[in-house]
């Protein structure tokens, strides 16, 4: 069973771990300043159902959509690439599982993905399911 991220563990492990190893020159702010509708709606969005199956099958599938929505639904007033970073290894690790790149690496495809335009959500999805799909190791 695919273990859920919880909007704690948002507070206490991503965001904190994203302002210690990727603030670099522009702050991220406070998680109060978070816009809490948006960042529930990205924690809870790969675990959508339609018709009784799940829209988003698999951890990689999970995890290439959370991604996606951390980025380009901007949940925080500013560091949502680095915050999305931390919650994809966060969310990874807590499910027994990680990824070989470097933060820079991530965060370069995380700008990459903040660039493209929204009409391309579906292709940027698979991208980053590949993407993952190809470094993805168990611990």
């Amino acid at each position: 069973m695919i273990k859920r991220l919880s909007v704690d563990a948002v507070k206490y492990s991503a965001h904190s771990l994203a302002i210690k190893s990727m603030s670099w020159n522009e702050p991220i702010p406070e998680f109060s300043s978070r816009f809490s509708n948006i960042l529930e709606s990205c924690i809870n969005a790969p675990y959508q159902r339609y018709g009784g199956k799940d829209l988003y099958k698999g951890l990689i599938e999970k995890a290439a959509i959370l991604f996606y929505l951390m980025i380009k639904n901007h949940p925080f007033q500013n560091g949502n690439k680095r915050i999305a970073v931390t919650t994809l290894l966060l969310f990874l690790y807590i499910n027994n599982k990680w990824i070989k790149v470097d933060n820079t690496e991530l965060y370069n495809l995380a700008v990459w993905i903040a660039q493209s335009p929204s009409d391309a959500k579906d292709e940027m999805v698979i991208f980053i399911f590949k993407f993952i799909k190809k470094h993805i190791f168990d611990l």
